[in-house]
């Protein structure tokens, strides 16, 4: 990497401090990341007014996180991200910041639907949880169709709760 760089070991392990938060710092900034990508997505598709437009803007976040372009560094990501709880002083703070990103982002689309501050947070919680568990289980056993389709039976399930009463 430091050749392709034009500069040396010693310079990169003198501005990152490890391989390991290189490696950290180049996923974080990945451009392709999903949530790097959700402004554009709400460009194109507006803020959600509804539950029914909240789930067309989750079910697309979902496809750019199950792309077969994206599954490559999935693998690396979660490692690291789990490596970050572990050892924050080497990878930082990767994975809160992973799960958090998230988790305002999806509290405030839930918000600007009319829910409470605390629902929201809850029903964000519970989505973000959920599928960073429905894509571990993928990457363990290669089977994309059967978490498409259990993330299609959780929305299912959850957004009749997404409206406001």
């Amino acid at each position: 990497m430091a050749q392709a760089l034009g500069t040396s070991d010693r310079m990169l392990l003198y501005y990152f401090g490890t391989k390991e938060r290189l490696i950290a710092d180049a996923l974080a900034l990945d451009e392709n990341r999903p949530l790097l990508r959700t402004p554009d997505l709400l460009d194109t598709l507006g803020r959600p007014q509804d539950p029914a437009g909240l789930r067309r803007i989750v079910e697309e976040l979902w496809r750019l996180f199950s792309a077969s372009d994206r599954r490559a560094l999935l693998p690396l990501s979660l490692e690291v991200m789990a490596a970050s709880l572990l050892h924050p002083d080497r990878y930082g703070p990767l994975m809160h910041d992973v799960v958090t990103g998230w988790t305002r982002l999806l509290t405030s689309m839930f918000s600007d639907l009319g829910l409470a501050e605390e629902r929201a947070r809850t029903e964000a919680t519970l989505l973000v949880d959920a599928v960073f568990g429905l894509i571990i289980a993928p990457l363990a056993d290669g089977d994309w169709d059967r978490a498409d389709s259990a993330f299609h039976a959780l929305l299912d399930r959850l957004e009749p709760g997404w409206h406001t009463t």
